[in-house]
């Protein structure tokens, strides 16, 4: 019941899963199950978010009719159960059960329980046929597979579709000996120096060295931008948007004087939190950026800006559903602002390092070129991908970073790929005399 609830908010309400996840203030449904069923729930809506489009395929495939507009309840049950049989090691008739079981106790749907028990059944019996059958619909929105095609042409955009159904994995930043970490927990050090974790069932703060503060977990692609900065060795730097503070973590360990500066006192808490177990120092100011106007400016600054967050679909399915177009070409335009203020905030000869963890050239490439196609004294500062061995591909003939979903194979046993990320790095020219 609750993980048809709160489908329906995601993909009809436009709810992002996140907050009615939330351990302590998430949805009533959600935090009335115990701890095993809320983990159930999550792995259901994961699975049917990541698979939605094929799911709703078989099923019509399964409908005579279709529902009538007012059965939307009814459809989200016939989700919640399809996503079980077809991609959960969860037993068939239990799912069945449930969901007729729902579709009974609800009087608007009641009249259709004959029907979902028999959509079910055959889904159950023709599953191999049904899922042959489907392989060729894409697992993302239309919306965004034509964006993907037109970014990345139609072969690769295909490729990064279907890496969003492979759910991301658990990379640790450590502050030292990354081989000897890898090592204590199972890991793999990657090309970008991140530790990445195998699959596993336990609690990440169960695992030796979390107490100690000896890591953090963040993305391998999350990682790459602070490491932009160049040495920080006593410099001033500002994190723009900073919380949950990993990239603060990042610039405080690599010896910058670091202001975390965050808009929300809840998540600017967080990051203090984090911070200190992490035995890290920061500054923290809660401020809007753009009413930010430091008595001295910094050597550097970070701005991870917020997104449409195109590239974390692995770990965050119900983005492609909750998000659409308007909404990149809203959010490009607030990056846009607030990267020509993050600009003003920089010394002559410092540096912005602009990033964000969207797929789309509007909030990157597109963005940085009319930027720096406006504004006097600026220039691009190149990444050589010969800093960057491993993940030269990464680097694009510009010299800006572009990490997409489908990049960087690693070893069996681990899950492959990373978040999509952009990053550049700008730099305000020093005036010469005349």
């Amino acid at each position: 019941m609750a993980a048809a609830k709160l489908l329906a908010a995601v993909i009809d309400r436009k709810t992002p899963l996140d907050g009615m996840l939330d351990a302590t203030g998430g949805n009533p449904a959600y935090m009335a199950l115990s701890e095993a069923d809320r983990g159930l729930v999550r792995a259901i809506l994961n699975s049917a978010l990541r698979h939605l489009p094929r799911i709703d395929a078989m099923l019509a495939s399964l409908v005579s009719t279709p529902l009538p507009d007012g059965a939307r309840a009814l459809h989200h049950v016939l989700t919640v159960a399809a996503a079980q049989i077809l991609y959960l090691d969860i037993p068939d008739h239990s799912a069945v059960d449930l969901a007729v079981e729902q579709a009974n106790r609800d009087p608007r749907n009641k009249r259709f329980a004959g029907l979902v028990n028999a959509v079910l059944r055959r889904l159950v019996r023709d599953k191999a046929e049904l899922l042959d059958s489907v392989a060729s619909v894409s697992p993302v929105p239309e919306w965004f597979m034509k964006r993907l095609a037109k970014a990345y042409g139609a072969e690769r955009a295909a490729i990064i579709a279907e890496t969003q159904l492979i759910p991301a994995a658990i990379d640790l930043t450590v502050k030292s000996d990354r081989e000897g970490w890898a090592a204590r927990l199972g890991g793999l050090v990657l090309p970008t120096g991140s530790v990445r974790l195998a699959a596993f069932d336990g609690s990440v703060s169960a695992l030796e060295g979390y107490e100690d503060g000896e890591w953090w977990v963040q993305d391998a692609a999350a990682a790459i931008p602070a490491r932009l900065l160049g040495d920080l060795t006593g410099k001033r730097i500002a994190d723009l948007c900073a919380a949950p503070g990993g990239k603060t973590a990042q610039l405080a360990l690599a010896g910058a004087d670091v202001t975390a500066v965050e808009q929300s006192k809840s998540r600017l808490k967080r990051l203090e939190t984090n911070l200190a177990r992490l035995k890290l120092s920061a500054t923290s100011l809660a401020a809007n950026l753009l009413d930010l106007q430091p008595s001295e400016l910094y050597d550097g600054v970070l701005l991870d800006a917020p997104c449409s967050s195109t590239g974390t679909t692995r770990r965050h399915p119900d983005v492609l559903w909750t998000k659409g177009p308007d909404d990149i070409e809203k959010l490009a335009a607030l990056q846009e602002k607030l990267l020509r203020h993050a600009l003003t905030l920089v010394r002559p000869g410092g540096r912005v390092v602009f990033c964000n963890c969207s797929l789309d050239p509007l909030e990157g490439e597109e963005l940085i070129a009319r930027v720096l196609g406006d504004t006097p004294g600026l220039a691009r500062i190149a990444v050589s991908p010969a800093d960057w061995p491993g993940l030269e591909i990464a680097i694009n003939q510009k010299g800006e970073v572009r990490t997409t979903p489908d990049m960087m194979p690693v070893a069996d046993g681990f899950s492959p790929g990373m978040d999509g990320f952009f990053a550049a790095v700008l730099e305000k020219l020093v005036e010469s005399n005349p």
